[in-house]
């Protein structure tokens, strides 16, 4: 692709977002980004981003949850490109809980749907799943009870058995804890440690 198509590209994106990223609305260090799986760089595949979004949309580890809560803005964007990498993070993060409520709330059509689907993220076998200590599995926003006593590091305080961790969140990285507020403080707890309840 020549320099001078690239602008064009640019140019149609700039004209279409607004000179703003097409995710979080950002007006600053703004570039493209090419949308997997596609060949060519098109206004069609290609989206206006900052600097900020693209980073996390190429490193999965550099991923910050709560800097995608603009997808609840963006997901309403008619381009179905936009459509398309909007519903792929909100796939991505689906186990903090509402970008669940996003993805059902979200209307797209067959095709665009199918092209979003188009690159599968890690196999299942491979995704982190929680799990109670009976084997219960864990979803963001499930209330749990304690089934032991458990001391909070840093703090004089103990959790104690049968307490109940209301709207429990996931530690992304790590199927054995996720965390909760116990007595009005926010704690890492081992999900070895705790029973789901309804």
């Amino acid at each position: 692709m020549t320099y001078l198509e690239k602008m064009s590209v640019q140019q149609t994106l700039m004209q279409r977002a607004d000179s703003s990223c097409e995710l979080c609305g950002s007006k600053d260090q703004l570039e493209i980004y090419q949308v997997p799986p596609s060949e060519s760089l098109t206004a069609e595949e290609a989206i206006l981003v900052c600097n900020t979004c693209l980073e996390q949309l190429e490193d999965s580890e550099k991923i910050e949850v709560n800097h995608w809560r603009c997808l609840n803005d963006s997901m309403w964007n008619t381009t179905p490109v936009v459509q398309v990498v909007v519903w792929r993070m909100l796939t991505k993060l689906k186990n903090e809980g509402w970008p669940q409520d996003l993805l059902d709330m979200m209307y797209m059509e067959e095709d665009t749907l199918a092209w979003a689907k188009s690159i599968q993220e890690e196999p299942a076998s491979e995704k982190i799943i929680h799990k109670d200590s009976n084997g219960a599995v864990l979803e963001a926003g499930d209330n749990v009870v304690l089934i032991k006593d458990l001391p909070v590091k840093g703090s004089s305080l103990v959790a104690k058995r049968g307490t109940a961790v209301r709207r429990v969140s996931l530690v992304h990285d790590d199927e054995g804890q996720i965390e909760g507020k116990v007595e009005g403080q926010q704690i890492v707890i081992l999900t070895k440690f705790v029973k789901k309840i309804s």
